[in-house]
C-alpha cells in the first residue's frame, strides 16, 4: 500500500470474519449502512458491534424505532449476552398524541409531527450519552415517515453531518420492506454491506454477506457465506489469496514402494491429488493408505467424510489393515462427519481452513466430491469455491486428496462434476475383466510436479489393505475396461 495513504482509524464489529473482510473493522466517526431483509442477521451484527465497543469501555446506545427493549434484550440472552451499562436501549415508541385520536391534526400530515419529535427525541438521548458508537434501527421507518424521497435524504445527512460532529461511529439498520426503492443511502453511507437470505428446496437456510461499497479502502469483494448460531453471526470470508507460505515441497510417500514409483516417487506437498474411479474400486482406501504413512511419519491428517457412516468408516479401514479409530483417539487423525444438509461452502471451507491453522495438518481428505456437491446442490458457483478452498490449502504446503465416484461400473465413465483441470495429480482406479475374474487397475493421467509412469499397473485389496502390482504390458483397453490380451505369457497378479 502506498505510504502516502492515510487510513482512518476503524472500530473492530464484533465478527471476526466481518473486521478481515473489511481491513480491520468500521472506519471511526463515519455512517455505515446494513441492509438486508428480515432475518438476515442485521440485529445480531448490530448487537455484536456495540459489545465489542462496550469491550473497550465505549458507550454505546441502540436506538430501536421497531423492536421493544425487551425484545432486543430477550434476543441478546439467546446468545449467552448480557448487555451491561455501557449498551443503551433507546425504544423509540411514537409520541402518546399520536396515538390519541382526539389530538390528531387534521391541517398538517401526522407524519410531519412524528418526523420531528422523533429525530428530537433521539437527539436528546444522543446529546445526554454521548455515545461512541450507535445503532439506528430502522430506516425504512424513517422513510416512511419521511414519505417524500427529498425530505428523507436531508433527515439522513442531517443526522450524519451531527453525528460526525459528535464523534460517533454509526450503523444504520435497513429491513427492506418498504414499497419505495429509495437507495439515497448508498449515496451517502460511508459503506455499505448488503446480507441474503437463501432458502434452498431442502436443507437449511443459507445466508451470505457483500460488501457494496467501502470508501477510501480496500476490502474483499464477493459474496462471503455466514451462519447465525449461538453466539453470534459467524463469517466465513474467502481468503486464498492472502494466504502465502514457504515450503519445501518435498515428496510424500504411501509406503507402498510400487505406488510411489507409479507416482514418480510420491505426492507433492503443497499440491491436490484427484482420486477418479467407479464405486468401489478402493479410492478411499488409497486415500488411507497415504494418511496411515503421514501418521507413521509423525505428521497429522485430518479427513472430512460426506458419503459414508463414521462407524462404518471405522470398522472398514481397520478391517483393511488401517485402525484409523486408533489415530483418531490418539489425536493424530481428524475425521469429521459433515451434515450435508445443513452446510454451506463457506462453512466447510473455514472448518478446513481451522484445521490448517489450529491443528497444523499436513495431510487433507475429502471423502468424496459427489457428497460436497450433494450438499450444495442449489449452489451456483460449487467448482470456484473448491478452487478457492485449493488454493488456499496448497499455499498452506497441504497435501490434498479428493475422491470422486464415476458414473458407471465399466466402459465410458463421467463424474458429477469435473475438477480434473483443477487438480495437480489426477489417479485414475479402473475395474477390467480378465480370465474370468473382476480385476482392478490404476494409472496416474496427469501430475504436475515432476515425472511419473505412464504404465497401467493392477492392484488389489484384501486384509492387508492395498498391494499394488507391476506394470501390465500384456493388455490393451484396460482403461476402457474392455481389456484385451495380447502376450503369451500370465502377466496379472496371483490372488493367493
Amino acid at each position: 500500500m502506498d505510504s502516502n495513504v492515510i487510513l482512518l482509524p476503524r472500530a473492530n464489529t464484533g465478527v471476526a470474519g466481518l473486521d478481515f473482510v473489511l481491513g480491520d473493522g468500521f472506519a471511526r466517526n463515519r455512517l455505515h449502512l446494513l441492509e438486508g431483509n428480515p432475518g438476515s442477521g442485521k440485529t445480531t451484527i448490530a448487537l455484536q458491534f456495540l459489545r465489542a465497543g462496550a469491550a473497550l469501555g465505549e458507550v454505546g446506545i441502540y436506538v430501536s424505532l421497531a423492536e421493544t427493549e425487551q425484545e432486543l434484550r430477550d434476543g441478546a440472552r439467546s446468545h449467552g449476552w448480557v448487555l451491561d451499562d455501557k449498551v443503551t436501549i433507546f425504544e423509540l415508541v411514537p409520541p402518546e398524541s399520536v396515538l390519541d385520536p382526539e389530538q390528531q391534526q387534521s391541517l398538517l400530515y401526522s407524519s410531519d409531527l412524528e418526523l420531528g419529535e422523533t429525530t428530537k427525541r433521539m437527539l436528546e438521548e444522543i446529546e445526554r450519552l454521548k455515545p461512541k458508537r450507535v445503532v439506528i434501527d430502522s430506516l425504512s421507518e424513517i422513510r416512511l415517515l419521511a414519505q417524500s424521497s427529498l425530505r428523507y435524504r436531508r433527515q439522513v445527512l442531517a443526522l450524519k453531518h451531527y453525528f460526525a460532529q459528535h464523534q460517533s461511529t454509526v450503523l444504520m439498520l435497513d429491513d427492506l420492506t418498504t414499497e419505495s426503492t429509495d437507495r439515497a443511502v448508498h449515496s451517502i453511507a460511508h459503506s455499505v454491506i448488503h446480507l441474503d437470505q437463501l432458502a434452498p428446496i431442502y436443507g437449511g437456510e443459507r445466508r451470505r454477506l457483500r460488501v457494496v461499497k467501502c470508501r477510501g479502502q480496500s476490502f474483499r469483494s464477493g459474496y462471503h457465506d455466514f451462519i447465525i448460531s449461538s453466539g453470534g453471526v459467524q463469517l466465513f470470508p474467502l481468503v486464498a489469496a492472502d494466504h502465502r507460505s514457504n515450503f519445501t515441497g518435498e515428496l510424500l510417500k504411501s509406503a507402498l514402494p510400487k505406488l510411489d514409483d507409479l507416482l514418480g516417487g510420491g505426492i507433492t506437498a503443497g499440491s491436490s491429488t484427484l482420486v477418479l474411479g467407479p464405486a468401489g474400486t478402493g479410492k478411499s482406501l488409497l486415500v488411507l493408505q497415504y494418511v496411515a504413512a503421514a501418521v507413521a511419519r509423525g505428521e497429522r491428517a485430518a479427513i472430512f467424510v460426506f458419503d459414508e457412516e463414521l462407524g462404518l468408516l471405522l470398522a472398514r479401514a481397520k478391517a483393511l489393515g488401517i485402525d484409523l479409530a486408533a489415530m483418531r483417539d490418539a489425536g493424530k487423525v481428524i475425521v469429521e462427519q459433515q451434515d450435508a444438509a445443513e452446510l454451506t461452502p463457506g462453512e466447510f471451507s473455514n472448518r478446513v481452513r481451522e484445521r490448517i491453522d489450529n491443528e497444523r495438518v499436513r495431510i487433507v481428505a475429502i471423502d468424496s466430491l459427489n457428497g460436497y456437491q450433494a450438499a450444495m446442490a442449489e449452489e451456483q458457483f460449487l467448482t470456484l469455491h473448491l478452487h478457492e478452498l485449493l488454493q488456499y490449502l496448497n499455499r498452506r504446503g497441504a497435501a490434498t486428496f479428493l475422491t470422486i465416484a464415476q458414473h458407471g461400473m465399466m466402459a465410458d465413465m463421467k463424474q458429477p462434476i469435473d475438477i480434473t483441470y483443477l487438480s495437480d495429480t489426477v489417479i485414475m482406479l479402473r475395474y477390467f475383466e480378465a480370465f474370468g475374474r473382476v480385476r482392478r487397475a490404476m494409472s496416474v493421467m496427469k501430475k504436475r510436479f515432476g515425472g511419473h509412469e505412464d504404465t497401467i499397473r493392477e492392484f488389489m485389496i484384501d486384509s492387508n489393505g492395498l498391494i499394488v502390482g507391476d506394470p501390465l504390458h500384456e493388455f490393451q483397453g484396460v482403461l476402457r475396461g474392455v481389456p484385451t490380451y495380447v502376450g503369451q505369457s500370465q502377466p496379472l497378479m496371483d490372488a493367493t
